[in-house]
């Protein structure tokens, strides 16, 4: 048995200070410092002591992509993304060919079991977020045109049991029949998103059993007062509704809005891409290049190629931006994420019986120490 203490420990509805949190492979609880029964103590110095960064939406990352379908690439994206706090995460396949998909959904499916296993060091591999190929091509953002086919329910079917989420634009034709055959023969989240549906037709998704958009406002039409479309339509559902909260794919001056209308069915999403924790210069994403300049990811033709954003940064600029306490900016990168895809009882929170996947962060969200399953995989701050 461990124990962190001195630590401000932050649960899902509140933050508990003066207890120390006991935990082996799993969380067992909280309880008087005076009383820690263990000899393994982390001091957390004052610290956040927040569960584990989920991240639902991730397509690289040090170089490394999920669409190259290269054991060592996972491997090394699970490794590095504990120095940002993320203890878990979904590898985010691109439109790509249809031999180059399965090929990364069946190393994630091997590597979703290595990362299981005792001794690996690094996030868990949760299964996957298929980011497309059913997606419309006039909202295509960087994804490659190419690529992008019709709804087809046996291409996922055959991954049921690596494809946790399915981004796909609903009004493509096949769309609606792809949609019940998922629905009623596997447990997949669909998600809508590059799309160019109007409210009506996303409503009608959403009836159907869609729950949940990919990063909200991009790829998707803007909201208008006479069309609201898709932002309209995620706004005014309960569907999950992700975002890339860098700052720039959204302008933090909605995040106080967008907490305040979605709450706890929000999830932070980073969105990164292989450039990410890389130096600025040119890079490819999906088989297509982008230049890196800054924050900025953009393709020769300006398009916006995903993020560079990490976990523990998001969570930093939604808190500020939204001026809400740090439990509930932590709860949208954490049990929020684990509950849009039906992890709850096992991931997301530091309540007993949950993994133990905690990281502790300082003020500024600069990560300390990161747990997985009870192991330290980054940093050490141990008496």
């Amino acid at each position: 048995m461990k124990a962190i203490v001195n630590g401000r420990i932050l649960l899902p509805d509140r933050v508990e200070t003066g207890k120390a949190l006991l935990f082996d492979e799993k969380i067992i609880g909280l309880t008087d410092p005076a009383e820690v029964p263990c000899d393994e103590i982390i001091n957390a110095g004052g610290a956040y002591v927040s569960p584990g960064l989920i991240d639902t939406h991730i397509h690289g990352y040090r170089g490394a992509d999920a669409s190259d379908g290269e054991p060592d690439g996972l491997r090394r994206m699970a490794e590095q993304l504990t120095e940002n706090g993320v203890t878990a995460f979904l590898p985010t396949t691109m439109t790509v060919s249809g031999e180059e998909i399965r090929k990364a959904f069946r190393t994630i499916r091997y590597m979703k079991d290595e990362s299981r296993k005792p001794g690996f060091r690094g996030a868990e591999i949760l299964g996957c977020h298929a980011e497309g190929p059913f997606i419309n091509p006039t909202r295509k953002g960087a994804q490659a045109e190419d690529n992008i086919c019709l709804p087809d329910a046996g291409m996922m079917l055959e991954f049921r049991d690596v494809v946790r989420i399915l981004t796909f634009a609903p009004e493509m034709p096949g769309a609606v029949r792809m949609m019940d055959t998922i629905r009623r023969e596997s447990g997949m989240v669909l998600s809508i998103g590059h799309t160019d549906a109007d409210y009506d037709q996303t409503l009608q998704a959403l009836q159907r059993g869609a729950a949940r958009f990919t990063h909200l406002f991009n790829a998707m039409p803007p909201l208008h007062h006479r069309h609201p479309g898709p932002v309209g339509a995620a706004l005014a559902s309960d569907a999950w509704t992700e975002l890339i909260a860098d700052g720039f794919h959204v302008h933090p001056g909605l995040f106080s809005m967008l907490h305040r209308v979605k709450g706890n069915r929000l999830v932070l999403i980073t969105d990164c891409v292989r450039a990410g924790g890389m130096p600025d210069g040119e890079y490819t994403l999906g088989g297509q290049l982008f230049s890196l300049q800054g924050v900025a990811c953009r393709m020769r033709d300006g398009t916006i190629a995903g993020s560079v954003l990490r976990m523990n940064r998001a969570v930093k600029q939604y808190r500020d931006a939204a001026e809400i306490p740090m439990h509930e900016a932590v709860r949208a990168a954490s049990l929020n994420a684990a509950e849009s895809v039906g992890l709850e009882n096992t991931k997301g929170s530091l309540l007993p019986g949950r993994d133990a996947d905690i990281t502790i962060m300082n003020e500024n969200c600069d990560v300390i120490c990161t747990i997985v399953r009870g192991r330290i995989c980054y940093g050490l701050n141990k008496i």
